[in-house]
This record gives structure tokens, C-alpha cells and sequence, in this order.
């Protein structure tokens, strides 16, 4: 908002200037053409006023181009600034969401590992009751094969 106030200032003045210098200019040729003088004197006084008008107007113009020039480098200065603080939100953007995708991913990893580790203890625990299920069934296999008579008792 300030911005926009400082170029609306900056263009009144030019506006006022601009029309300083041509009243100024006319006003000067009027004194001239109505003061009781003779012909070369009003020439002079005419080459006078017109090269005064033409510094003035130099000087108006270099005005104005210092002032385009400081309005510019405000303007610069400022797109700088919103370029610094969009580029510094949109890091701030990615850095969160790299970390938010660190986080799900480390999460996967840990879900992961707990899921391979009850497939492993259950494969574990599987191997383990075959293994002992199938000693059972050996041992009572060989208790089946064994003999089942009883020796006789000799008198």
C-alpha cells in the first residue's frame, strides 16, 4: 500500500512540475512580447528565457529520472524480498514434507520388520511342533515295534 502512495506522490509532482514550466515558459514569452523593448533586446530576452526553459526542463527531466530510477530499485528491492520469502516458505514446504515422508516411510520399515519377525516366529514355532510331533510319533513307533510277549518265569 505505502508503494502505491509513493507513486501517486511522484506522479503529482511531475503533473505540477509539467505544469510550472509551461506556465512558467508562457508567462515569460507574454513579459517579453508586451514590455516596451526594441527588436534585438526582445530577441535576446526570447534566446534568454528559451534556454533557461531548456534547463529547467533538463533539470525537471533528471528529476524524474532519478526518481523512476529510485522508484525501480524500490520496486526491485521489493520483488526481491517476495522472492527470498516465497523461496524460503517453499523450502520450508519441501523440508516438511520430506520429513513427514522419512517418517512413513521409517514407520513402513518398522511395521515390516515386525510382521517379518512373527512370520519368522511363527515359521519357528511351526518347525518346532512338526519336529516334536513327528520324535512322538518315532518313539511311539518303536514302542509299538517292540515286543509285546512277556518272558516266560522259570521254576
Amino acid at each position: 500500500m505505502g508503494h502505491d502512495h509513493d507513486r501517486d506522490y511522484g506522479d503529482n509532482i511531475s503533473t505540477r512540475l509539467t505544469f510550472f514550466l509551461v506556465g512558467a515558459g508562457i508567462g515569460a514569452v507574454l513579459a517579453l512580447l508586451f514590455a516596451p523593448k526594441s527588436g534585438e533586446e526582445l530577441r535576446n530576452d526570447i534566446a534568454d528565457a528559451t534556454r533557461k526553459g531548456v534547463d529547467r526542463s533538463r533539470e525537471a527531466a533528471q528529476q524524474l529520472g532519478s526518481k523512476a530510477t529510485e522508484y525501480y530499485d524500490t520496486a526491485r528491492a521489493t520483488a526481491g524480498e517476495y522472492y527470498e520469502a516465497t523461496r524460503e516458505r517453499a523450502a520450508e514446504l519441501y523440508d516438511t514434507a520430506s520429513a513427514k515422508a522419512g517418517e512413513v516411510a521409517a514407520t513402513a520399515r518398522d511395521v515390516a520388520s515386525r510382521q517379518a519377525g512373527s512370520v519368522q516366529a511363527a515359521f519357528e514355532a511351526g518347525k518346532k511342533a512338526y519336529v516334536e510331533e513327528k520324535r512322538k510319533t518315532e518313539l511311539s513307533g518303536r514302542t509299538e515295534a517292540a515286543p509285546t510277549y512277556k518272558p516266560e518265569k522259570t521254576m
